[in-house]
């Protein structure tokens, strides 16, 4: 990612309109420089990752949060999916769920899930998380370039 950027692309996954409107709410309140996708279930996630049907314009994100419990194709599903596809395996992804089944959790590292968080139900406690993501991932972190073909680097 180029230094002087300031927006970031993030696609959420989260099929609780609840969870999408407080997580809008959220990275707006906290003036997090950012376009926010949401998608609503596991098919539609990997459509707009690879830019299908609907989504053939769609921004490639530079973080995906993604919810575990989806219909059509649960996160793990998804997960696998991005894990496994050479254009698509370096996007950060974060598990944000309700699950905090230590299966879960473990399945998720072994799949290469670059970190993990149980959605906390308390509203400060989630605005805290949002913030400690965007903190952690959009400020500290380098992320990976977006223009290089990842095919070219080997």
């Amino acid at each position: 990612m180029e230094e002087n950027k300031t927006i970031f692309e993030i696609l959420l996954v989260e099929d609780s309109p609840g969870y999408v409107r407080l997580m809008m709410e959220t990275l707006k309140e906290n003036s997090v420089p950012s376009n926010l996708s949401v998608v609503m279930d596991g098919m539609e996630a990997l459509a707009f990752l690879q830019r299908k049907g609907d989504y053939i314009q769609a921004p490639r994100p530079d973080l995906i949060l993604l919810d575990m419990n989806l219909p059509k194709m649960d996160g793990k599903e998804v997960l696998a999916e991005i894990k496994n596809d050479p254009d698509l395996k370096r996007i950060p992804v974060i598990i944000l769920t309700t699950s905090s089944e230590d299966q879960d959790i473990l399945k998720s590292y072994d799949m290469h899930v670059n970190c993990y968080i149980t959605k906390p139900i308390d509203l400060d406690r989630f605005t805290a998380a949002v913030r400690s993501i965007a903190d952690f991932w959009l400020t500290i972190v380098k992320l990976p370039p977006k223009e290089l073909n990842p095919m070219t680097l080997y």
